[in-house]
């Protein structure tokens, strides 16, 4: 029988650093921190993005995150300590073991998300819809 999401959760919860959003509020302007945003399209278009975070949704991740890979961005190995998060904590929590199992060490994760940023009055900009979702 699969795992099911919650054991996977607290599997992976057990083995990675979690950040409070109050002290991701902290690091923003770091710039030995990159903020890994892991939401999909749509929802960055519907709710804003956090200035300076890079998009790598959930779906891609191992796909950007390797330097193998053939959408890979240099940001994810730029040495600087990455700081992932999704809407509620949930994809980042997740996304944060895999980066983990692919080596590597300093990444962590936003507890609550983006949600949690949000209401905690973190800087957020709303973003213009793609002219391929208009109309």
């Amino acid at each position: 029988m699969p795992d099911n999401l919650k054991k996977l959760l607290a599997e992976a919860n057990a083995v990675i650093d979690t950040v409070s959003v109050h002290d991701a509020l902290t690091q923003v302007d770091d710039p030995r921190v990159l903020l890994v945003d892991v939401r999909e399209t749509a929802e960055r278009q519907n709710n804003g993005v956090i200035p300076g975070a890079v998009h790598v949704p959930r779906g891609f991740l191992e796909f950007i995150a390797d330097p193998n890979g053939p959408m890979h961005n240099e940001a994810m190995v730029s040495g600087r300590k990455l700081l992932l998060f999704c809407a509620t904590g949930g994809r980042s929590t997740l996304a944060t073991k895999t980066l983990m199992d692919m080596g590597f060490v300093d990444v962590a994760h936003i507890a609550g998300g983006f949600s949690a940023w949000r209401e905690a009055g973190g800087p957020i900009e709303l973003t213009e819809p793609s002219s391929q979702n208009a109309g």
